[in-house]
């Protein structure tokens, strides 16, 4: 019955997640965008892994304006997680879920660039069922619905295939996010044909692979609030992910790493075959 519930909400209601999702970031990022005072920024687990008032905020904004919209639906942030990790939880619990990460690729924003983005994905039992990608400073509004397909501002996306023969280009994990058994997965992709390169804002690298723009990823973390609403926007463009035993991405965890997300089966099979050493 709730499955029914939520495909009748998405249809009626996701334009007002869209428009949440921007009035977050008009009210509680863009004002502070190229703004940030020192005190304002902090570290979190190390230099890498900045916050923000912005982050903070925006979070904030939108925990209280996603329930609002589904009465009875929880959500999981990347900040009240940091703050709480037992309520990361709820993503494996019956209730409806907003995940949520409020600044995406926070270094960039730290820095001044435009390489950022707001991440909304609403899941029910660990399925990802919908998903909003906003990169606000470069105007991207991506969209995707499960059996709906992915838009672009408005349009359809498409991920296409490689061009046969070429070398593909692969966004990889920080080395910092890595450990040692990571890292040498990742050596793999270091051979003829593959290009790979350090990942910016992990949401606008999945949306980089279903424009066709970027044919992989490999990533070695699992954290929902990274990558749920990228994977369902690949898949919705007609992408594929693999983790490293041939598994389909979990958003509840207890993935075998790194995983791939890439602009076709083929190519994350590919992907997945280098970093399993195989």
């Amino acid at each position: 019955m709730i499955e029914g519930l939520l495909a009748q909400f998405l249809e009626d209601r996701s334009s007002d997640v869209e428009e949440a999702v921007r009035k977050a970031a008009a009210v509680e990022i863009m004002p502070r965008f190229r703004q940030l005072a020192a005190h304002e920024v902090l570290e979190k687990s190390g230099p890498h892994d900045l916050v923000t008032v912005a982050d903070r905020r925006a979070e904030e904004f939108l925990t209280e304006a996603l329930p609002a919209l589904l009465p009875g639906s929880v959500v999981v942030g990347e900040e009240a997680v940091a703050a709480d990790p037992l309520s990361y939880e709820a993503l494996g619990g019956d209730a409806p879920v907003w995940i949520v990460d409020p600044v995406d690729g926070t270094r960039q924003f730290v820095r001044g660039e435009e390489g950022f983005c707001t991440l909304v994905a609403l899941a029910h039992r660990g399925e990802v069922l919908a998903s909003w990608t906003y990169g606000a400073a470069l105007d991207l509004m991506a969209v995707a619905v499960r059996g709906k397909g992915a838009t672009l501002n408005g349009e359809p996306i498409r991920s296409g295939s490689p061009e046969p023969g070429a070398a593909i280009e692969v966004a990889t994990s920080h080395p910092d996010y890595t450990t040692d058994d990571q890292k040498r997965a990742l050596l793999g992709l270091r051979t003829e044909g593959v290009h790979p390169r350090p990942c910016g804002s992990a949401g606008l690298e999945y949306l980089a692979v279903a424009r066709g723009e970027l044919d992989a990823t490999a990533f070695s973390w699992e954290l929902a609030w990274d990558h749920a609403a990228g994977l369902l926007l690949v898949a919705e463009a007609g992408g594929a992910d693999l983790t490293l035993t041939g598994e389909p991405f979990r958003i509840t965890g207890g993935n075998a790493l790194p995983f791939t997300a890439a602009r076709d089966a083929a190519t994350a099979e590919r992907v997945r075959r280098l970093l399993a050493g195989e």
